[in-house]
């Protein structure tokens, strides 16, 4: 290797020649070229990928060692320094911008070259003498950047996913159940186009959005099925050039075995590589979740709304001060944080559809945003179905009083009227008291429609919401 030209850089090489690299750095020629060409300030590629490209990595020399590929003291040095950067050391050594190649070539080379050097070091020489490791000869060694790299985005979905968001939407699903199970002896004023309408138990409010959770959940595992389907062994086109026959399917029955998840080889290993369809339908999915949870904050907010002068059905947990003008404001901050993250996951979800009818021919190319935005849809709503559940809906208490009495003062009552008077008349009843700003059930009273314990059978609220079979 060329001397330094000066103590605090050192020179590495690649086929374009020398490049000037930071003496501390493990990273390489490539990655510095991606730093100066690529100085976007998006942020880098995102970390859950660069651990999974380097779980790979790890598998792959293990692999590569044992169809003799590899000499044993070579792989052994390369599967340590890939572990270390699977178990997310050195993260300061993956600074490529996410803006970049659009297959992720930049930050795959970024991570090859830092497993090099790494290993390299371990070897007892010093970062730059691929003599001794080489980022593409040996650390990449029947791979390319075109499958390595979304078989990495589909192995880092999956852990956010199964870690991160499954479970926080479990424990969403199971505080609503709770709270359907608690608050099911309060009826409330149902309302359809933001109008009275029949009434409903605060219970069965809170057991449907504990069903659209629940949906939500069914609709995200076919696209976990789709995730667990590798284009790994496609190498640059699809048709596995430059891979020894069984090598990309041994390194995926292995990456099953460490992560237990079903993983396999993309059936299709061409369509696998051209198109990107795996992590659209994954966001689709987190795009109707994102609205799910949009329906559920929204109708959240409008019950505990006022205190005095809204609907004021129930009482959220009073979590901070509301404004620095009006004091004893307390706002439904919690609602308003995943109404925020679902209008990001939806716009997320725009970006990801777009790129990923991106690309020609045997390559999409705008891998790296994909990620960014998946993992970042995966992250956001995990963490606010979470937040959500234990700071807000855990603390909701009903007004059982006051629902009562706007249940009492509802124009709706007259439907239950209907099969004793007939539609016209019962409408004719709600109309007068409109006018009148007397009850329907004071109304029927007076006009004598039915004997009083009939009366108060058939405008009985709580009767008229177990009609369901």
């Amino acid at each position: 290797m060329a001397k330094p030209t000066a103590a605090s850089e050192r020179i590495e090489r690649d086929s374009l020649g020398e490049v000037r690299v930071p003496a501390g750095a493990l990273w390489g020629a490539q990655t510095q070229r991606a730093i100066a060409n690529f100085p976007v300030g998006a942020g880098p590629f995102p970390l859950e990928v660069v651990r999974a490209i380097a779980l790979i990595k790890v598998t792959a020399a293990q692999v590569n060692q044992e169809m003799g590929r590899l000499a044993p003291r070579l792989a052994d040095a390369i599967a340590r320094a890939a572990q270390e950067v699977a178990d997310g050391k050195h993260p300061q050594a993956f600074p490529v911008d996410v803006f970049q190649t659009g297959s992720g070539t930049s930050s795959h080379m970024n991570v090859n070259e830092v497993i090099a050097n790494r290993a390299i070091q371990l070897l007892g020489g010093q970062p730059g003498e691929k003599s001794l490791v080489h980022p593409n000869d040996h650390v990449n060694l029947g791979q390319s950047s075109n499958d390595v790299v979304p078989t990495a985005v589909h192995l880092a979905a999956l852990e956010v996913l199964d870690g991160n968001l499954v479970p926080a939407l479990e424990d969403l699903r199971h505080v609503l159940e709770e709270k359907a199970a608690a608050t099911d002896g309060v009826v409330k004023v149902g309302r359809t186009h933001l109008q009275d309408a029949l009434p409903i138990r605060l219970g069965q409010v809170f057991a449907g959005a504990a069903a659209q959770v629940k949906n939500a959940l069914r609709r995200l595992g076919p696209a976990r099925v789709a995730l667990c389907e590798l284009p790994l062994g496609g190498t640059g086109v699809g048709t596995g050039f430059g891979a020894a026959p069984g090598f990309a399917t041994e390194v995926i029955r292995r990456l099953a075995a460490a992560t237990g998840r079903p993983l396999v080889q993309a059936p299709n290993l061409c369509e696998a590589l051209a198109a990107r369809d795996a992590l659209v339908e994954l966001s689709a999915a987190l795009r109707g979740l994102a609205v799910s949870l949009t329906k559920i904050a929204n109708d959240v907010r409008w019950m505990a709304s006022g205190p005095r002068c809204g609907l004021g059905e129930i009482r959220l947990p009073e979590l901070q001060p509301g404004s620095s003008l009006m004091p004893g404001k307390v706002n439904p901050v919690l609602s308003e944080m995943l109404l925020m993250i679902a209008a990001e996951v939806i716009g997320n979800d725009a970006t990801v559809a777009w790129a990923g009818a991106s690309g020609n021919f045997e390559l999409n190319v705008m891998v790296p945003v994909i990620a960014r935005n998946v993992l970042s849809s995966l992250r956001l709503l995990g963490n606010g179905a979470r937040v959500f559940a234990e700071r807000c809906v855990v603390g909701i208490v009903a007004d059982a009083d006051r629902c009562a009495a706007l249940v009492e003062h509802s124009l709706a009552l007259a439907t239950a009227l209907v099969p004793a008077i007939g539609y016209d008349a019962a409408a004719a009843l709600a109309r007068e008291a409109v006018a009148t700003g007397k009850t329907v059930r004071a109304l029927a009273r007076e006009r004598g429609i039915l004997p009083e314990a009939e009366l108060d059978r058939v405008l009985d609220p709580d009767r008229m919401t177990r009609s369901a079979p």
